[in-house]
């Protein structure tokens, strides 16, 4: 099983030195994803425009919710409400 669940570009101003980065948010039960065959929530960083030449983090359920609170915790930090 591989689903998308979200994607999308980053968001500084494009120019010749930064090239957009495009993202996405999935899940994969993968078993070369992991160690105990679990599916994962997948999130991938690569070049707008180079797909396939990314990376790819398989994250377990616990990874997840640690990068959800530190995405969280960044955003307080720039005084936006982090949500649910």
């Amino acid at each position: 099983m591989r689903r998308s669940i979200d994607d999308s570009l980053d968001d500084h101003p494009v120019d010749d030195e930064r090239p957009a980065v495009s993202w996405v948010v999935g899940l994969t039960d993968d078993p070369d994803a992991s160690d105990d065959g679990e599916p994962r929530v997948s999130v991938t960083l690569e070049e707008h425009g180079r797909a396939g030449l990314g990376l790819v983090a398989h994250l377990a359920p616990a990874t997840a919710r640690r990068m959800r609170a530190a995405i969280a915790a960044a955003l307080h930090e720039v005084g936006e409400d982090p949500g649910a």
